[in-house]
């Protein structure tokens, strides 16, 4: 199961960033083998979109699950219809996000706790 979380550089360790669509990076974590890479987040850059850019770069990758603090509608609508699972309430670093992934403490979002381009303009 490869596991995808928001976050502010490109490691295990890494502060996670609260945005989605304009996350610098994502760290995707393979629960099984215990591997994990660094994913730059191509969507940043985009004028309009990052979020459905940002959820089709890990649709691609084939992620089971992404971590996040916020996500938009448009994010959050193509994530599910690609069966990915969205959990929200992520902080601090990568590797203490996916700890509380493991234990159950991450609330599952089934809507967008962010607003159409929420991410903008923020860093």
């Amino acid at each position: 199961m490869k596991v995808a979380v928001c976050a502010q550089d490109n490691h295990i360790d890494a502060r996670v960033d609260p945005r989605f669509g304009r996350c610098p990076y994502f760290i995707v974590v393979d629960l099984d083998s215990g591997n994990w890479e660094g994913v730059q987040n191509t969507g940043t850059q985009s004028s309009g979109g990052a979020g459905v850019q940002t959820a089709q770069l890990l649709v691609n990758r084939g992620v089971n699950v992404v971590l996040v603090d916020r996500i938009g509608p448009n994010a959050i609508e193509v994530l599910g219809r690609a069966g990915i699972q969205v959990y929200g309430g992520i902080h601090g670093t990568v590797s203490q996000s996916l700890e509380s992934y493991r234990q159950g403490k991450l609330t599952i979002l089934s809507r967008a706790n962010s607003p159409s381009h929420g991410g903008m303009g923020r860093g």
